[in-house]
């Protein structure tokens, strides 16, 4: 991660999907915590005025938000915001030429931001390259070992499994390795979100190395 030399504090916009948050993800703030002030933005999905939850988007804003807080015990340099959201039909994000509510959304992350400059993270080649198109000064970075999606195969492989594992003593089948304690027990708190996803089809879209939902696409 390139290093800040200049005196003055600059920020750091983080958008992710974080469903849930890895020990990588928390690698990646702490890095950016040594230098930036961190605004960290989990991505929405909005479909008539409602947060739309898949099995590759197991968990809200609101939990994802308490996942991140807790985790870096509500730290001063961090904050978590809403409105990296998409609202439904997506598609208009991306035809034709990228229109006017993709640079809508721009200003309203960037409008969050108080510093006079700033720099945005990914650790996805394509991803990084929109963002440099959109202005969005993005450094380069390395994608993490651990990603969410292994998570949540985890995850829902544990939630299957539950009666068997139970059994066996192996009842989280190693996801609680790649996750922090906190995380881990708000995952448990919200099981419930883990078991009703567990044996769903994954029904999401990739369009320029970014994932949405088929429910809202269109």
């Amino acid at each position: 991660m390139e290093k800040n030399t200049n005196k003055t504090k600059i920020a750091a916009i983080f958008l992710a999907h974080l469903n849930p948050l890895t020990l990588s993800h928390e690698k990646i703030i702490d890095n950016l915590l040594q230098n930036y002030k961190v605004y960290i933005f989990p991505v929405r999905f909005i479909k008539n005025q409602t947060e739309v939850t898949t099995r590759s988007f197991p968990f809200s804003f609101e939990i994802r938000k308490q996942m991140i807080l807790e985790s870096f015990d509500y730290d001063k340099n961090i904050q978590v915001l809403g409105d990296y959201a998409f609202y439904s039909p997506y598609v208009k994000y991306f035809s034709p030429f990228f229109t006017p509510p993709f640079l809508k959304l721009k200003k309203k992350i960037i409008f969050n931001v108080q510093e006079s400059a700033f720099i945005t993270y990914t650790g996805d080649r394509v991803e990084r390259l929109l963002l440099q198109l959109f202005g969005f000064n993005p450094i380069q970075a390395n994608r993490q070992v651990i990603s969410s999606t292994n998570v949540k195969n985890l995850l829902y492989r544990s939630a299957l499994n539950s009666e068997t594992l139970s059994q066996s003593g192996n009842l989280d089948l190693e996801w609680d390795s790649f996750v922090s304690p906190k995380v881990h027990d708000i995952i448990k708190k919200n099981w419930d979100v883990v078991e009703r996803f567990s044996n769903t089809d994954d029904k999401t879209i990739r369009i320029f190395g970014m994932k949405f939902p088929k429910d809202g696409f269109f």
